[in-house]
């Protein structure tokens, strides 16, 4: 995940008292800054480890667009009240089975997690009044799709030297037997490939938020 354009917002944590996290607090989770998705595949591999929650009610969602240009509000790297431009973004939904949804950003201020409707609102806002080239896109894909499918070697974070953009993860590289390397098949909003869905803002607000 590369920044695009850099534009810091405190925000009052706020969580509803009802709802239970199912991952470690954000300064427990594994993060390393610009790895967005290995951020949200260790806390899909959380999850995965424990009983609390099923896998199914779990997601990561891919933000981005053709131009790969998606402007989002309350990120940790803002300036003020300006939105980051990334050319991608990856967050983690959890839709539980009461249609609750929540939102699980490592690189926000909002709260850790977040009300998918106060998370939308404040860090989404809408496409209106953007150029196009602007308007957000988002693959969701299932958690166990996620662990199953995902690879990366890591390389997009290199220049043509070869020398890191930003430092890389500890860890090793996330592979699968099939892939070393796939991050572009979820960065793309190509309705036909890749996995899981691909939804505009609306649709995805639509289907996932708060029924009225």
């Amino acid at each position: 995940m590369e920044l695009v354009s850099n534009h810091k917002e405190d925000m009052h944590e706020h969580v509803s008292l009802k709802y239970v996290n199912i991952t470690p607090s954000r300064d427990e989770c594994v993060y390393t800054s610009c790895y967005c998705e290995e951020n949200v595949w260790k806390l899909c591999e959380h999850i995965s480890t424990q009983t609390q929650v099923s896998l199914d009610e779990v997601y990561a969602a891919f933000i981005s667009n053709e131009r790969r240009k998606v402007p989002i509000w309350k990120q940790k790297s803002s300036r003020g009240c300006e939105p980051v431009v990334w050319d991608y973004h990856v967050i983690l939904l959890h839709q539980n089975k009461q249609g609750q949804s929540f939102i699980y950003d490592l690189d926000t201020v909002l709260p850790f997690p977040c009300p998918f409707d106060i998370y939308t609102k404040e860090a989404f806002r809408t496409d209106c009044g953007l150029r196009p080239a602007f308007w957000r896109k988002l693959r969701v894909i299932p958690a166990q799709t996620y662990l199953k499918r995902f690879s990366s070697d890591r390389s997009h974070m290199k220049d043509s030297s070869g020398k890191w953009r930003m430092p890389p993860p500890q860890y090793p590289c996330i592979t699968t037997t099939d892939s070393t390397m796939n991050l572009d098949d979820f960065i793309s909003m190509d309705l036909k490939a890749g996995y899981g869905e691909v939804y505009s803002l609306s649709e995805f607000v639509e289907h996932f938020g708060e029924k009225s």
